[in-house]
């Protein structure tokens, strides 16, 4: 077997296409090291106060709402590749713009320009996935997907606390060059690739009256809700537990890389999407019950990777499902309205971790989380009857 099959392993026989965006998705990612300096950029650069710059953030991610279903809209009408091409080029403006801001207003408008433009990029990527893959290939090539993004992860975390040392401004301007390069790839690159999925036919397909679509969004939302949960509260549970800051850093590259090794070792492609979610809740549910009575970070460490092979059976089948509902012209607006289930649970899931937290402590916010991934793991047959093809 050759180095570069070994290497693939489940991802071989995926079209170029797919790699092709795979590769630019990991490269804007690297980018992406800006938007935990955000807030930073807001008060120490533009004099915000602590209530500001929380507003500010907070209509950030409500803009990213109708940024998403925008996508989805322009996939499906203006075609996938522009879509992609403008959504990226869009964010390279407005992080230019931040960098060049002199008034907390201009870097206010800059930002609402950000979150208008940060998601129009991922329905139509991810449709186009799906439009040059077959459905029993999806599961890879969205597994490859995710892979690709958490190891991103890593190296962004990694650029962001090298360059945190200069002016943070720079940091938008680098953002603001990968952007404009991953637009450019895609524009260039993938020209030649689209013939016949580039932009398909107009259709009147109504999304918001597929019940199974709006079933699948709410669960998709506490998925994602749980999964944001552990973003915000993993590290308040280390500060309450006296932890090391650094040691968030530490989980949090594990976790990526037992995503990422875990999708080159275990054949969770064969598995159905349901067989896939139900094993993904009780593994998930057993990181969240560790976490839960963690004491010191080696154990921490245990449920991350717990939680993370949770994850490799969870994410990919959501997306699987979302495109395998959609009609062929309306699948951008499908992924669109899926898509939505993170922009929701990135607004409640502040709130619930502050008022799990101050009611029943660390302890209650993780056995409360593990319990709610239960009861969707026992749900399952019942929502593999609800989702079956009418």
């Amino acid at each position: 077997m050759s180095a570069v099959a070994t290497l693939t392993g489940p991802w071989r026989g995926l079209s170029r296409t797919v790699w092709i965006l795979v590769v630019a998705r990991a490269v804007n990612r690297i980018g992406a090291f800006t938007l935990p300096f955000l807030g930073v950029v807001l008060t120490v650069e533009f004099g915000a106060s602590l209530g500001e710059t929380g507003l500010i953030l907070a209509v950030f991610g409500a803009a990213t709402i109708p940024s998403r279903l925008l996508g989805g809209q322009l996939a499906d009408r203006l075609g996938r590749r522009r879509t992609i091409v403008l959504g990226l080029t869009g964010c390279a403006i407005a992080q230019l713009w931040i960098a060049l801001s002199h008034t907390l207003w201009s870097a206010v408008l800059a930002t609402i320009l950000l979150g208008l433009a940060f998601e129009i990029y991922e329905p139509p990527s991810q449709a186009m996935i799906a439009d040059v893959t077959e459905p029993s290939n999806r599961p890879a090539a969205y597994g490859l997907y995710s892979a690709a993004l958490a190891a991103a992860g890593v190296l962004a975390g990694l650029l962001a606390a090298a360059l945190s040392h200069w002016d943070l401004r720079w940091l938008f301007v680098a953002d603001a060059i990968t952007c404009l390069s991953c637009a450019a790839l895609v524009a260039l690159v993938l020209r030649t690739d689209l013939a016949g999925v580039e932009k398909a036919p107009t259709s009147t397909v109504s999304v918001w009256r597929d019940r199974r679509l709006l079933l699948l969004l709410a669960g998709g939302t506490i998925f994602a809700t749980i999964y944001m949960q552990i973003i915000i509260g993993l590290p308040l549970t280390l500060l309450e537990q006296g932890l090391p800051k650094s040691g968030i850093g530490i989980i949090l590259a594990i976790s990526a890389i037992t995503l990422i090794a875990a999708q080159r070792l275990l054949r969770v492609q064969h598995l159905d999407d349901f067989r896939s979610i139900t094993i993904g809740y009780v593994l998930l549910a057993a990181g969240l019950v560790v976490c839960a009575v963690a004491g010191n970070l080696a154990v921490f460490v245990v449920a991350a990777i717990l939680w993370s092979l949770g994850d490799l059976f969870l994410l990919t089948r959501y997306l699987t499902q979302a495109s395998g509902l959609a009609p062929d012209q309306a699948r951008g607006r499908y992924l669109a309205v899926f898509g939505l289930s993170w922009g929701i649970a990135t607004t409640i899931a502040p709130l619930t971790v502050t008022q799990l937290l101050e009611r029943s402590g660390a302890a209650g916010l993780w056995l409360t989380s593990a319990a709610v991934a239960v009861a969707l793991a026992v749900l399952q047959p019942w929502f593999r009857k609800r989702l079956a093809p009418a």
